[in-house]
């Protein structure tokens, strides 16, 4: 496991590249990369969580989090936004891995609680994240801004 830090640039590369595969999602992950300023000043930041793992020096996996402070105690919560696993390195603890890495990092870092949402029918992420976790039914909604 490693914590993605400025100069990480060519995993934080292939970070995309596998989100971009694994999600089959290549527009939101390829087409307007950010450049090296953003990239460094978002690694640089405490409250922003990118891990790899690295298996025989192959990207097998990454996880992107944020932490979100919260206002009613002072205490953090942190959201697992993507999680993907490299087909061929599937079934071998590395997505559990990636999300026990992260507690250890959101408990030294004031976090309470790691949460994460799965998409319905994306069976192999709700039968991890209920194995790791208490389920809760809730509904998502995304709040468009006019462009």
């Amino acid at each position: 496991m490693r914590r993605l830090r400025p100069g990480d640039d060519a995993l934080f590369h292939g970070m995309l590249d596998l989100f971009a595969e694994v999600f089959d999602d290549a527009e939101s992950y390829s087409s307007a990369r950010p450049g090296q300023a953003y990239r460094s000043a978002l690694l640089a930041r405490d409250d922003v969580v990118m891990l790899v793992a690295l298996e025989d020096q192959t990207l097998a996996g990454a996880l992107v989090a944020y932490k979100l402070r919260k206002f009613e105690q002072e205490r953090s919560e942190f959201y697992i936004y993507d999680l993907a696993v490299a087909q061929a390195w599937r079934r071998r603890g590395i997505a559990t891995a990636l999300i026990d890495h992260l507690k250890t990092i959101a408990k030294t870092n004031g976090g309470w609680v790691v949460y994460v949402q799965a998409d319905d029918g994306d069976d192999p992420a709700i039968a991890l994240y209920s194995k790791l976790g208490r389920r809760e039914n809730v509904l998502h909604f995304d709040l468009f801004l006019d462009r």
